[in-house]
């Protein structure tokens, strides 16, 4: 079963649901161990850690888990991509790279680290939503 985003009668509940639930998960770390929900850092120690278990393996373990039963009730939405697969390669390897520049990803940024009045983070935000609007602009325009 598939389903398709339908922007035209978007509702907000489901974002409202999700962000609720990435609230709960990145509470529960901080709070449980006192660690930071990033998922750059998360992924890369998963992998630094192997095959060895460690917390932030069983945490994209987690994530994939769940991502497939979410899978087997509702589906996937349809996605049409509309760029050559170049472009999207490019435009993943300079996420990566700003990742490790700024010490820190989206998630661990924008969701932990302003809600904890990090400086830095608010920064690390503003720049990453800047940096994504004048760039979506200027490639909608060529």
């Amino acid at each position: 079963m598939q389903s398709g985003i339908d922007m035209a009668n978007f509702t907000p509940w489901s974002a409202l649901i999700g962000g609720i639930m990435i609230g709960l998960a990145a509470s529960i770390l901080i709070v449980g161990i006192g660690k930071i929900m990033g998922m750059s850092g998360i992924l890369k120690s998963s992998l630094v850690s192997l095959p060895r278990f460690s917390w932030q393996l069983m945490f994209v373990i987690g994530m994939a888990i769940t991502t497939w039963l979410y899978s087997l009730f509702v589906g996937f939405p349809e996605l049409e991509m509309g760029q050559p697969l170049w472009k999207i390669i490019a435009a993943g390897l300079l996420v990566g790279f700003g990742t490790r520049l700024g010490s820190g990803c989206t998630s661990g940024h924008g969701i932990c680290g302003i809600s904890r009045l990090s400086g830095r983070s608010i920064t690390a935000t503003v720049l990453f939503l800047f940096s994504g609007i004048v760039t979506a602009t200027l490639f909608a325009m060529a």
